[in-house]
């Protein structure tokens, strides 16, 4: 029972000690994460683009005419007439995506900017307060791993005095 206690103890304490160290990444880390997602974004763009220029050319009259000479039907029209609708359709669907990528690239480059000027903020602040931002958080490590040293102890007093009294 004591050693598993013991153990969620340090387990805990080497958990609050990861947290604190990904913590520090700061917001330049940020700044390059925004950066390689609005690359990503920028990327699905481009073949989007490219589709909906394809079809943007495909959805002509004589284009459409063209893709269909060698279809033989009695209502040509309506053979026309589809695949207008169908083109038109799929315009629209690629229509959307670019939108919402649109809307995406434009949000994280927002996102950019303000990363970047918390970025010169955190790199414009005097080394006294970055000494006293990471004094507190060394402080609350300090009382967190002293706490659970503490609680180690007591857990292990516990047991030794058990393992004393019974073997009287």
């Amino acid at each position: 029972m004591i050693r598993k206690i013991s153990w969620a103890l340090l387990a805990l304490l080497m958990l609050s000690i990861a947290v604190s160290a990904q913590e520090s990444g700061g917001a330049a880390e940020r700044v390059e994460k925004l950066r390689a997602q609005l690359l990503e974004v920028q990327t699905k763009e481009d073949p989007l683009r490219t589709r909906l220029a394809q079809l943007d050319e495909s959805i002509k009259p004589e284009n459409i005419e063209r893709s269909l000479a060698g279809v033989g039907s009695t209502r040509p029209e309506e053979l026309r007439e589809a695949r207008r609708r169908q083109l038109t359709i799929e315009r629209d669907g690629v229509l959307a995506q670019l939108k919402t990528l649109e809307t995406s690239r434009q949000r994280l480059e927002a996102a950019i900017t303000n990363a970047e000027a918390l970025a010169y903020q955190e790199s414009a602040q005097p080394a006294t307060q970055k000494l006293a931002a990471s004094s507190a958080k060394g402080y609350q490590l300090l009382m967190l791993g002293g706490g659970g040293l503490a609680a180690l102890a007591l857990g292990g007093g516990a047991l030794f005095y058990r393992r004393k009294i019974r073997s009287r």
